[in-house]
């Protein structure tokens, strides 16, 4: 499940969440055969221990139906037909729990090992599939050997177990010659139990081991090198260079809309080079003053700037200016301030014959 080393470097980096949820809508998911093999042949298993006996004996009533009423059959296509169909609906009707049963295995293994997904891009053809030179490079690949071995070693401790199971019980099995075909059949099936229950005990570790394999292959599979998280991270959270641009941008503008405002303010509080703050009131609409300019250096000197050429107050007050330059823009001053700008705007106020 190894892909191509890119050009960008070793696959070093963990993989990101978007790159987890790509793999999964395009259904490559961690997800073990031997897990599916072995719950099949396990479930079945036990199925049978509690379906057999049913089994046999609806089998056992089907054939007495088909012999008593044998006589009344006419040998024609109408009869031969109809016979049919009634044998095939009967035979259903004995494996409907086992199709059953093989459905919903198969459905729980699933979501077991990678949880619920419903795509549809795995059945989109890819003609790359259909390329011959990589078809057979794919034939010789790392991942085709290891499956190879794993087979192999899976049908070798298979064939170990039931060589095992069968010489063990060798000697039992030579004292049948003596014993009714019953006994023998009960035998039999006694020491296919035992191999199948040792086979399913087989597979069902072979299934754990080759899950946590499959989980690391996939983990594997989904490393990133460096330029690709720098690629994921430029899509999803957009150029560092050009989100830098636009807050640019954007603090430009807002510096003019707060420079516009300059004018219409009551008074610029400094202290008396480094900070300015432009104040404004109207009894009418606020409560309290609000803070409609700020800034600091560059920013203060444009603003005593803007407010000297519109006749503007510029009053220094050291003191104030810092705690009202921790107030948000636009906001309104704390009632630990109201008194010192009060006797600020009183003072602008009395020099300028306003009103508030």
């Amino acid at each position: 499940m190894a892909e191509e080393t890119p050009s960008g470097g070793e696959r070093t980096e963990a993989p990101t969440a978007k790159r987890r949820q790509d793999f999964r809508e395009k259904g490559q998911v961690a997800q073990s055969k031997e897990v599916h093999t072995a719950a099949l042949l396990t479930i079945s298993l036990v199925l049978w221990l509690f379906y057999l006996p049913p089994f046999f004996l609806k089998v056992n009533d089907l054939l007495a139906h088909l012999w008593r009423t044998s006589c009344t059959y006419e040998l024609n296509a109408n009869s031969f037909l109809g016979l049919s169909l009634f044998i095939s609906k009967q035979v259903a009707w004995l494996l409907t729990p086992l199709f059953v049963m093989v459905l919903v295995v198969g459905f729980c293994s699933s979501v077991f090992q990678f949880g619920w997904l419903l795509t549809g891009k795995p059945l989109v053809p890819d003609l790359s599939k259909f390329d011959p030179i990589k078809g057979f490079g794919r034939m010789f690949s790392k991942r085709a050997l290891v499956e190879t071995a794993k087979s192999l070693a899976k049908i070798t401790l298979i064939a170990w177990l039931a060589y095992s199971t069968v010489v063990d019980r060798l000697e039992e099995a030579l004292i049948l010659i003596d014993t009714s075909p019953i006994t023998a059949l009960v035998f039999l099936a006694k020491t296919a139990g035992l191999i199948l229950a040792k086979v399913c005990a087989l597979l069902i570790l072979l299934a754990f081991l080759d899950f946590l394999y499959v989980r690391w292959e996939m983990e594997e599979k989904m490393k990133m090198t460096k330029q690709e998280v720098k690629e994921e991270y430029k899509e999803t959270e957009g150029d560092p260079r050009i989100k830098s641009q636009i807050r640019s941008i954007q603090q430009e503008m807002a510096r003019k809309r707060m420079m516009a405002e300059v004018p219409k303010a009551d008074v610029v509080i400094t202290n008396p080079t480094h900070l300015a703050v432009a104040i404004r009131y109207d009894s009418k609409e606020m409560d309290a003053p609000v803070v409609v300019a700020k800034g600091a250096e560059l920013v203060a000197m444009k603003i005593r700037e803007i407010a000297r050429e519109h006749g503007v107050p510029i009053i220094e007050n050291p003191p104030v200016a810092r705690m009202l330059h921790k107030i948000d823009l636009g906001a309104t001053i704390p009632a630990s301030l109201f008194k010192a700008v009060a006797e600020i705007l009183a003072h602008v106020y009395s020099l300028h014959g306003k009103r508030p």
